[in-house]
């Protein structure tokens, strides 16, 4: 074993350690194995960055705007609800359901295709009365086999295609996949409908009512000459920090704010809505001089508030009937139920003459029928991820309150504004509809209410329609290479308005832009140096013992072990090098071995990490990390089955 050869295993070993652990973005790991391959000589440093140029990495930044033209026009929403049936039993349901996805992601973007089908897999459960869970994971493991059958449908298949090319033959085309992919795909999406979604553990989803924030939600007022009149909103929630408390609204007169802006200061008389425990608040209450609103009245006639001990305002907390802020309680957004009564709110302004400037900034007035809480589920490539709420200055910037998160089925109050964030957590923001639409657009969450059927406009939804049509014609029929072909397509959304010109780039994943252009080298490198040559004899004389068939199964096996904790695009990239040396030193169809790489790497169903719309299900559907193999295993044991005879039919070797 020579030394560049030592050195490429070496950065292959921690790049796929890192990879697995999750501490770094896949994109910041894949550049720094290719500055690592640069530095010490293993590739060049003039074709570094090469592969941003190169035609898969071009093809999955032009598919994501496509993709995100179909979302943003509506066609992908009439579609997926006027397809499905609306009085179905479980079997019928979650076939049509997943068999939407299993199509959808064949054509777009997976996660997108989940991110809209996840409201109505939950409406679906409810529906049904069974856990949401039974549905989502059957849904998104139907979106990961849609990946598998035509060129765009996943990233590893352009990865697959593009090492086709440099291998000396002509890239796969649009449908090379389709033939093994759809045989895949419908033997996994009859097991799962018939059988599989009952494998799926029973775990209750958390949504809005089962916070039951009317336990955390109390009223009290702010006396004439206590410690909290005069003090700003920030200073007071430094106190009530200390017992796991905020303020989410306040009330002045008749006037009603969500979320006060941090400088206000308060007033005496103003009445304050605060979130806590009831069982920490009592201190804060009796240090700060606040007064329970409708507490129980004391037990001796003539003892007031003020002569309240301690334990004596925890038990009047926790017998006060609260008012669920500033109106009735509201129900689950989730179940696609309007609040019961919305929460009304006005302006924050001084009464008329006032001069007070301590009550600057002033906040915007709203309607009031749009206060809602509203479920989010955190993307897995979303900026608040490892970030608190206290980071995020949600008040003064968005106007909302987080008000719960629920981490893998478990609700977590305690903490919230200092607890950092991870992907698939669900959070319970309470604000004005506009504000919670901001904050999750500019943030990379998806509201998990179900959405009404609509089409802002008609001719932007055919526009995108037959554009992304054109694009797959145009690369199927070998008119246009896929990358030109698909690149034209974002032109003519752009030119024709479908998509606003400054959102095109924010639909772009640019972390998988980077972890492909990053990758593309260094498994370059792994084949210039003999690396790939050498991992596969020692494959096929330790597993394989010469045997083509043995050697396939264990490509296609070795990728998914890989796929279920590494991103699938990298797995793709590895495994790539390996399979083509396979095949030449067998001397057998490398193609064959391709296609088994681009159905492994497509085939992440036994971690909630393997795949980003398994992330994504985590929270909703109240996931734990060893939820997944149970449904998984049997699914990934089916590929192979089905897959390993229909690659030697359909790609004999």
């Amino acid at each position: 074993m020579s030394l560049e050869q030592i050195l490429i295993l070496l950065i292959l070993a921690a790049a796929m350690i890192m990879f697995i652990w999750g501490h770094w973005r896949h994109d910041m790991i894949a550049l720094g194995a290719l500055l690592a391959c640069v530095f010490l000589g293993l590739v060049p440093a003039d074709i570094a960055f090469g592969g941003f140029g190169h035609p898969a990495v071009i093809t999955v930044a032009c598919v994501l705007v496509l993709s995100s033209a179909l979302q943003s026009s509506g066609a992908v929403d009439v579609l997926s609800q006027r397809i499905l049936p609306k009085t179905s039993g479980p079997t019928v349901s979650i076939a049509a359901l997943t068999g939407v996805a299993t199509v959808m992601s064949a054509f777009m973007n997976n996660v997108g295709a989940m991110a809209l089908l996840m409201p109505i897999a939950i409406q679906l459960a409810s529906r049904l009365e069974i856990p949401p869970g039974r549905v989502l994971m059957p849904v998104s493991f139907g979106s990961i086999l849609g990946g598998m059958t035509t060129l765009i449908g996943t990233p590893p298949n352009l990865i697959v295609s593009g090492f086709r090319i440099e291998n000396g033959s002509s890239g796969f085309g649009m449908f090379a996949f389709t033939p093994v992919g759809v045989t895949i795909a419908i033997a996994g999406v009859a097991f799962v409908a018939l059988v599989g979604w009952r494998l799926v553990p029973s775990r209750e989803r958390t949504d809005a009512s089962g916070f039951d924030t009317a336990a955390y939600i109390t009223e009290v007022r702010v006396r004439e000459g206590s410690k909290s009149a005069g003090m700003r909103i920030h200073e007071l929630e430094k106190k009530l920090d200390e017992h796991d408390a905020q303020v989410v609204g306040i009330l002045r007169g008749d006037e009603q704010v969500t979320a006060p802006h941090p400088q206000r200061m308060l007033k005496a008389d103003d009445i304050l809505i605060i979130e806590a425990d009831p069982e920490s608040l009592g201190g804060a209450l009796s240090s700060l001089g606040l007064k329970l609103e409708e507490s129980q009245k004391p037990k001796d006639k003539d003892q007031d508030e003020e002569g309240l001990e301690e334990n004596d305002i925890q038990d009047a907390i926790k017998q006060q009937h609260p008012k669920a802020y500033m109106g009735r309680r509201i129900t689950a957004y989730s179940q696609g139920r309007e609040a019961e009564k919305s929460v009304a709110s006005a302006s924050d302004q001084d009464q008329a003459g006032d001069k007070d400037k301590d009550d600057k900034p002033k906040e915007k007035p709203k309607n009031s029928a749009e206060v809602v809480l509203m479920e989010l589920t955190v993307l897995p490539n979303s900026d608040i991820i490892k970030r608190a709420a206290s980071d995020l200055a949600l008040r003064s910037r968005y106007s909302v309150n987080l008000l719960a998160v629920s981490r893998q089925g478990a609700h977590k109050i305690r903490r919230i504004r200092h607890t950092r964030l991870r992907a698939g957590d669900v959070l319970l923001m309470q604000g004005h509809a506009e504000d919670l639409a901001e904050f999750a657009s500019v943030f990379g969450c998806v509201p998990l209410a179900e959405r009404q059927i609509r089409v802002p406009n008609k001719r932007k939804a055919i526009l995108a329609t037959v554009i992304m049509a054109g694009a797959i014609a145009g690369a199927a029929l070998g008119l246009l290479p896929a990358a030109i072909s698909f690149a034209a397509g974002v032109l003519a959304v752009m030119a024709l308005k479908v998509v606003a010109p400054q959102r095109v780039y924010n639909a772009i994943d640019w972390p998988v832009v980077v972890l492909l252009a990053a990758l593309i080298p260094v498994a370059g490198a792994m084949t210039s140096t003999g690396t790939a040559d050498l991992l596969a004899n020692g494959m096929l004389t330790l597993l394989a013992q010469d045997n083509a068939i043995i050697a396939l199964v264990a490509i296609l096996i070795i990728t998914m072990m890989l796929s279920d904790f590494m991103n699938n695009a990298a797995t793709a990239a590895v495994m790539c090098p390996i399979a083509l040396s396979s095949a030449n030193v067998l001397s057998v169809n490398s193609d064959t071995f391709l296609m088994a790489v681009a159905i492994g790497a497509s085939c992440a169903f036994l971690t909630p990490i393997g795949h980003q719309n398994n992330t994504l299900i985590l929270g909703p559907g109240g996931f734990k990390f060893g939820d997944y193999w149970r449904l998984g295993v049997p699914l990934e044991v089916i590929v192979v089955v089905v897959g390993i005879p229909a690659l030697l039919f359909f790609w004999p070797l």
